[in-house]
């Protein structure tokens, strides 16, 4: 899990969130983002950009559970015909 200092360094703005960021690195890093948003003790400032960051690693998280969605629903689509074609023949 992300260091809260890793987070992110408001002073440095908030870093963009990469696009090669996995599924389990995004998740836990949006976890330390809410958890400093819920304990409270940050500038408006920081807040905003906790917020912001929080954000965009929904969005990656969003988008890595959209793909698995895709992948399974296609395997699950495929595999009765692929069952009916093996008994076929």
């Amino acid at each position: 899990m992300a260091k809260t200092d890793d987070v992110v360094d408001v002073a440095a703005g908030v870093p963009p969130v990469e696009s090669t960021l996995g599924y389990e690195q995004a998740r836990d890093e949006l976890i330390e983002v809410v958890r400093r948003l819920e304990t409270g003790g940050t500038t408006l400032e920081e807040s905003l950009a906790l917020w912001e960051r929080g954000e965009e690693l929904a969005k990656v998280c969003r988008r890595w559970l959209d793909g698995a969605r895709a992948r399974l629903d296609a395997a699950l689509a495929e595999g009765p015909a692929e069952e009916t074609e093996r008994a076929a023949e």
